[in-house]
C-alpha cells in the first residue's frame, strides 16, 4: 500500500485523482481490505455506516478525488453498503470555516458523542455539528432505518430477558447463543446505544416503560458479554 501511494505522489497534483481512482481500481489489495473489514465490522459484516444492509463496498472516508494521497490509507477504509457508498455519502466531505472535516470519523471518534438514538422512535438526533451534518450526508434518519432501529431494540430486549432466563437456570450454552443473537443482528448500534443510556442520568425516564430491562442493561455480567 505504501508502495502504491508512493507512484500516485510521482504524479502532477492534477493527475493524481485518476490515477489514484485507476490504481484502486485495478490493485489486488482490494479484496484483503474488504476481507478485513468485514472481519472488524458489527453483525454479519454490516455497513459500518448504516448498519443495517450488507457492506459490499470499501468507502474511502476521506474521498480519492479531494485527497489521492490516502486511497491505500488503511485508516481511511470503512465498509460500508452501495446505498451508503454510492447513493447518499458518495464524494461529499463537508468541511467547517476552518477547514476541519464535518463527517464523524468512526476510526478515530466516538459517535454517541456527536449523535443521539431515541429508542423509541428509532431516530438519530445531532449533539454537535458534526453530528448534524453526518446525520444529513450519510442519510441516519432515512426511510426504513428508524423502523428497522425500533425493530432490533424489540429483539434485543427478547434475547436479553432469555438470557436472563437462562441464567437462572445456569444454562452458560444458553445465555451464550443470546448474546450471540444480539451480536449478529443489523443495528448494533442500537445495543450500543441501549447499553449507555442505561448508565446515563435519564435512564429511568427513557427505560421507563421497561425498568426489568434496565435492571438488565446495568447487570455487570451481560455488559460484560456484551461488550468483550
Amino acid at each position: 500500500m505504501a508502495e502504491l501511494t508512493e507512484k500516485i505522489s510521482s504524479e502532477s497534483p492534477a493527475d493524481r485523482p485518476e490515477k489514484a481512482r485507476s490504481s484502486w481500481r485495478n490493485s489486488t489489495i482490494r479484496k484483503p481490505v474488504r476481507a478485513a473489514l468485514g472481519e472488524m465490522a458489527a453483525g454479519f459484516e454490516t455497513c459500518m455506516y448504516c448498519g443495517e444492509s450488507r457492506g459490499t463496498d470499501v468507502d474511502h472516508f476521506e474521498p480519492i478525488v479531494r485527497n489521492p494521497l490516502r486511497t491505500f490509507d488503511w485508516l481511511n477504509h470503512l465498509l460500508a453498503c452501495s446505498a451508503c457508498n454510492s447513493h447518499q455519502k458518495r464524494d461529499q466531505f463537508p468541511l467547517d470555516q476552518d477547514g476541519t472535516p464535518l463527517l464523524i470519523d468512526p476510526t478515530a471518534e466516538d459517535p454517541f458523542n456527536h449523535l443521539l438514538l431515541t429508542l423509541s422512535l428509532g431516530i438519530y438526533s445531532p449533539l454537535t455539528l458534526k453530528g448534524e451534518v453526518t446525520i444529513e450526508v450519510c442519510g441516519l434518519n432515512r426511510r426504513g432505518l428508524p423502523q428497522g432501529r425500533m425493530h432490533a431494540r424489540n429483539v434485543v430486549e427478547l434475547a436479553l430477558h432469555a438470557w436472563d432466563r437462562a441464567r437462572g437456570r445456569d444454562r452458560s450454552d444458553e445465555m451464550r447463543k443470546h448474546v450471540r443473537t444480539v451480536q449478529g443482528q443489523p443495528f448494533a448500534d442500537v445495543c450500543q446505544s441501549m447499553l449507555r443510556q442505561a448508565l446515563s442520568p435519564g435512564a429511568d425516564i427513557v427505560f421507563s416503560d421497561s425498568p426489568d430491562l434496565l435492571e438488565l442493561l446495568r447487570s455487570p455480567d451481560l455488559r460484560q458479554a456484551l461488550l468483550r
